[in-house]
Order: structure tokens, then C-alpha cells, then sequence
């Protein structure tokens, strides 16, 4: 296979505990772009093959290949108990990247002190086909070269956005991380609405999701807004104009999505007090 991207954006060894949806689909995507995988051990206690060539072991190696890249990519509430058996495999040469919801800088630095280059991942699905977003942070004690490799490592998922605040990665992980499934429950809303007045549920289906596939590409190559593009589909008294009058009516819409959101912050800062 011919990589697409330059074989050093990759580790030398990249070491998954956990294959689940996320940590899977990034997988997927890094080994269509290029990461052999020869280069690539995953942890997972069923032993359940993940992909050709890859390896897979149901217990934690004796030691880790020097200049190892870990994905935390298990449920956080295992995080004790990967870090009791992992962190004393782990070398200052180590790298980790954890995309563990709610689990902070600190509780990692804490769990792995011997790794000196961490940072906290939030990607979301898409990145299986290089469309993702992940957003990323880290502190001053992370180097900078371990910075851009990591960064590097994540521009084949799609885009990419360093935090600068922790502070707002719940924020960040509402939006981007779980803005998928909200996307996905509209869609299948946008099409359930249209059976409501009269399409069969077929056909509403079908053109609900090629409705905001086409949008979205649309809105991604445009020189304005969202917004803008709204305004401008919607002509003066027409039948567009009309609904937006009841999307915006009082800020439904915006309101209905902050309450999302914030419900999905909160749930975040919650996990990061153990609750």
C-alpha cells in the first residue's frame, strides 16, 4: 500500500488500550492513510481481531518499544486500573494520548508520572473517514516537538484545534465530541417531520439525510455564513422564510441547542469529580 501521508507522521509503535467505536475508527483511518500495521498493538481483553497484520494481545506486554505512542481509548472509569498496570511500563519517552470524557491533565499526569509528553484528545466519529474534528490540549511540560508529532499524527482524522484552556474542554467535547449523535437525532427528526405531514417514511428518510449531506458540503465550501446561506435560501414571504420564522421565534432553536450542550458539559465536569 502506498501511504498518502509522509510515513513519519506516524510512531514508531502505536500501542490502543481499548478498540471501541472512537479509538476504532481513528485506527481505521490511520492504517487506510498509511501506518503499517506492524507498527500497531491493541489491547483488548476479548482478544477480538481489529484488523490484518494488526496485533492483538488480551494482557498488558512485559515492557512498551521505546518512543511508544498510547491511545487511551477504554471507558474512563477503567482508568485506575489501566494506570496500575500500564504506568510502570511507561518511559519519559513514552507519549500518551488520552481520549478518556472527563478525565483531566492532572488525573493523567498523576496516574503516568514517569510520561513526560500528555495531551487530552477529543475526536468525533467522522474522523473514521478523515472528516473528523479533535480537539487537543496540553500543558507546558508536554515538548514541543511531542506537540507537533501528536498534531501531526491527528491531520489525517480532518480538523484539528489545539485548546488553549482546559478549562473549556467540556465545552469543546459537548460541541464537537457529541455534536455528532445530536446531528444524527435531527437528521432522523427532520425526516420523522415529514412523514408527519404526508411523505412516506421511506422517501422522508432518504431525503432528510441527502438534504443535510448536501447543505453541510455546501456550507463547507461557501465564502459566508451558515447564516447568511439561511437568509439567503429564504425569500421574502416564501415558504423557507416561514419556517425559519419558527425556528428563530424567541431563540427556540438556539436555546433548545444550549440546554444540549450545557447538559453535555455538565455531565463532562461531573465525570472529572468522579460523579
Amino acid at each position: 500500500m502506498t501511504a498518502i501521508w509522509p510515513d513519519h507522521l506516524f510512531p514508531n509503535h502505536l500501542f490502543l488500550v481499548g478498540c471501541g467505536n472512537m479509538a476504532g475508527q481513528m485506527l481505521s483511518r490511520w492504517l487506510s492513510e498509511g501506518l503499517e500495521p506492524a507498527r500497531v498493538t491493541v489491547l483488548r481483553p476479548s482478544g477480538k481481531p481489529v484488523a490484518d497484520g494488526v496485533a492483538v494481545v488480551t494482557d498488558y506486554p512485559a515492557a512498551l518499544p521505546a518512543g511508544t505512542t498510547v491511545l487511551l481509548g477504554m471507558k474512563p472509569y477503567q482508568i485506575a486500573d489501566v494506570a496500575d498496570a500500564l504506568a510502570p511500563l511507561c518511559a519519559a519517552d513514552t507519549r500518551i494520548v488520552s481520549i478518556l470524557a472527563g478525565t483531566t491533565l492532572a488525573e493523567l499526569r498523576s496516574r503516568f508520572p514517569a510520561a513526560r509528553d500528555i495531551v487530552r484528545a477529543m475526536p468525533n466519529l467522522p474522523v473514521g473517514l478523515g472528516e473528523g474534528v479533535t480537539a487537543l490540549f496540553s500543558d507546558d511540560a508536554t515538548d514541543s516537538a511531542a506537540r507537533d508529532a501528536i498534531g501531526a499524527l491527528i491531520q489525517p482524522l480532518g480538523l484539528v484545534e489545539w485548546i488553549a484552556d482546559e478549562a473549556l474542554f467540556n465545552q469543546v467535547t459537548a460541541l464537537s465530541g457529541c455534536g455528532p449523535a445530536f446531528l444524527f437525532r435531527f437528521v432522523d427528526t427532520l425526516a420523522r417531520a415529514g412523514e408527519a405531514i404526508g411523505i412516506p417514511a421511506d422517501q422522508a428518510a432518504r431525503m432528510a439525510l441527502a438534504t443535510v449531506q448536501g447543505s453541510a458540503n455546501m456550507a463547507a465550501r461557501a465564502a459566508v455564513s451558515p447564516s447568511t446561506l439561511a437568509d439567503q435560501v429564504a425569500s421574502p414571504g416564501g415558504m423557507t422564510r416561514q419556517g425559519l420564522n419558527v425556528l428563530d421565534a424567541d431563540d427556540r432553536l438556539l436555546a433548545l441547542l444550549t440546554d444540549t450542550l450545557a447538559a453535555a458539559r455538565d455531565r463532562g465536569e461531573a465525570m472529572a469529580r468522579g460523579e
